[in-house]
């Protein structure tokens, strides 16, 4: 992607169901848990570069011992610094007797991080600054181990405010108005309400305190807490935990807006974000890892034993297409196909723009995550060539030499390497004049493939937000080949709405296709949509949620999408550049074929899954007449 957007965290829930020992003798390290944990976290580092954590939970320790710990880092290197801390006591010990480092017993007793249950994290921050307390995991602490909470997740909520209310109607008092110190605070009541409930019906029988302690551990109802908790959350959430006795859960949204997958065999039972992460680390098939189902919470209890069930009613499913579009490794069977055919979708509009010119027009790509929507276009063209070579053949009117057939079958599509981003450039210069020129160097351009004045340069990107990258930086390198038309093709289509659910597309003011139907209206003298769309968007803020609209789409109405494309293209063509410009878009359409099952599609349609969407718009519309730079949720 050219534009830079921060985007969804990750998470790793991670549980071995034998004890260390079993590792140490199988494996050859009891740190078996530990590695895969470490390698779950790298291979989804992509989801989240403002910090990472983990924390981890000892099963059966002795009062007195310590059995939670933690470590997170918001340093640019984060999880290099969150292992390096964990791995400290073991290159210690290594120096003395590296013999005590294969004893799993005795790493369990004496250092912080040998345990049975890791949780985790990888954060893109949305909400919130960015300082080492809004890394996850979080913890809430208690003397009592199954009033001991420790959660991670990948969510954003619409409704934050509402919830945040509820929680002074409890009585409580948060250190904090964030979206993970609300979840934590609100899973904690309900799992304080829990916990008393079984302390006093257990008590009432005439149990001690002492061996009640042990049997609400075994008697605890995660699924009951859960279904209480998020009982009101709007929004995508995937959001994983720990309690101290060593239940552990995950719970994900209704829709399925957020993803995560699971699986498990006799020795470990294993979640994440992403499922080529776990085909990778334990070597599976796509068909092993099973996708936690929407509405449910897994829950892992102390003792092994795995329990999956439904917390929430049905909903129709609406899993995030900009998950499988952008921000999903692309290693996953579906996501490389669904993104082949975006390509494929796009081309019909790629040839009339040329012309059907193929002979006088180069393609590409802007690294790297466009890379497979390029092959869809690329096997579309060939396809399409194909069909023209067959039509030449058979509809010649006499014999073709073999130097005619050559030349037919020779036709073929020029496809050049033209954009290089240079990976070692950092902007690091924070003046803006000066950071423009150094982010005009991030990509480099191949020399010499273009004929000036003469080719179409037709480049690939995955999808355009805002376009200041395109305007400040990839169209003026672009225009120092000379081509006569430069052709920028988003695999995805028109952003027209922000996101509410975790991507940080919160703000109208930043969507390209927006400020280009805005200059539409006053163009031709529409304002007056813009006057009722804010009249309308004021008029029912204070109305249920429920039953709010989206009146933001009314400012699109009245125009095609071929005409917001044509304005966007003149929108972002630099005053200092001689290539012709434009500017295509997938269809709605075309992202549906392409991506059949994940029917999240709100940041194009406007169709939100939860009545907060329709509320977070409504707001980002006023925020921008009010000229108020700022989240809408």
């Amino acid at each position: 992607m050219s534009d830079s957007i921060k985007h969804e965290c990750g998470i790793v829930l991670l549980r071995l169901l034998k004890p260390l020992e079993y590792y140490q003798a199988k494996y050859g390290s009891w740190k078996y848990g530990l590695n895969k944990l470490y390698l779950l976290m790298e291979k989804q580092h992509n989801r989240g570069q403002d910090g990472a954590g983990v924390a981890c939970c000892k099963l059966d320790m002795e009062p007195g011992e310590e059995y939670l710990k933690r470590a997170r880092s918001n340093s640019s290197t984060p999880i290099k610094d969150v292992f390096a801390a964990i791995n400290e006591p073991y290159v210690e010990v290594e120096k003395y007797n590296k013999d005590l480092l294969k004893d799993a017993n005795w790493a369990k007793q004496n250092t912080p991080f040998a345990g049975e249950i890791y949780l985790g994290h990888l954060r893109y921050g949305t909400f919130g600054k960015n300082d080492i307390n809004a890394c996850h995991p979080v913890k809430r602490e208690n003397n009592w181990k199954t009033r001991n909470l420790v959660i991670a997740g990948n969510f954003n909520l619409a409704n934050m405010d509402m919830l945040f209310s509820k929680l002074l109607e409890l009585g409580q008092h948060p250190k904090g108005f964030s979206d993970i110190v609300t979840i934590i605070e609100k899973i904690g009541h309900f799992l304080d309400r829990e916990n008393q409930n079984l302390f006093n019906g257990l008590k009432s029988a005439g149990i001690s305190n002492t061996e009640i302690s042990n049997l609400i551990s075994d008697q605890l109802d995660m699924t009951k807490v859960l279904r209480e908790a998020c009982k009101y959350w709007d929004g995508g959430f995937a959001i994983a935990g720990i309690i101290g006795n060593g239940d552990a859960f995950i719970t994900r949204d209704p829709w399925g807006i957020r993803p995560a997958f699971y699986y498990h065999d006799d020795e470990i039972a294993v979640i994440t974000s992403e499922r080529p992460v776990l085909q990778t680390a334990f070597n599976l098939k796509a068909e092993q890892v099973q996708e936690v189902p929407p509405g449910h919470a897994i829950v892992i209890k102390n003792s092994g034993k795995i329990i999956i069930n439904k917390i929430r009613e049905d909903r129709p499913k609406r899993a995030c297409s900009f998950e499988r579009i952008y921000f999903s490794r692309g290693s996953d069977k579906d996501i490389y196909t669904e993104r082949k055919n975006l390509g494929k979708f796009v081309l019909p509009q790629i040839l009339k723009e040329i012309n059907y010119d193929i002979e006088n027009s180069v393609f590409s790509y802007i690294p790297n995550t466009a890379e497979t929507a390029f092959y869809g276009i690329m096997e579309g063209v060939n396809e399409y060539l194909n069909n023209v070579k067959k039509e030449k053949i058979l509809h010649s009117k006499s014999n073709l030499s073999p130097e005619e057939i050559d030349k037919i079958l020779s036709i073929a599509p020029r496809i050049e390497k033209i954009a290089i981003k240079d990976a070692k450039l950092r902007t690091f210069i924070t003046e803006d004049k000066s950071r423009d020129d150094l982010v005009n160097h991030v990509y480099d351009v191949t020399y010499g493939i273009v004929n000036p004045g003469q080719d179409n340069l037709i480049v690939i990107d995955d999808s355009i937000v805002r376009g200041t990258t395109l305007k400040n930086s990839i169209f003026k390198i672009l225009d120092r080949l000379n081509p006569k038309k430069i052709i920028i093709v988003s695999s995805a289509p028109q952003i027209r709405y922000p996101d509410c659910y975790g991507i940080d597309m919160a703000i109208l003011g930043h969507l390209c296709a927006f400020n280009a139907a805005i200059e539409l209206l006053k163009e031709r003298n529409m304002q007056s949509v813009i006057n009722d769309v804010y009249k309308k968007c004021v008029e029912q803020v204070n109305n249920p949620i429920d039953e709010m609209i989206n009146y933001v789409s009314l400012i699109y109405a009245p125009f095609t999408d071929t005409e917001i494309s044509a304005k966007i293209s003149q929108m972002l063509k630099p005053k200092d550049i001689h290539s012709e410009i434009a500017v295509i878009f997938q269809t709605v359409d075309g992202l549906r074929k392409s991506i059949p099952n994940h029917t999240g599609d709100w940041y194009f349609t406007g169709d939100y899954p939860t009545p907060g969407g329709n509320r977070a718009v409504n707001r980002a519309f006023i925020n921008y007449i009010e000229g108020k730079n700022e989240r809408a949720y």
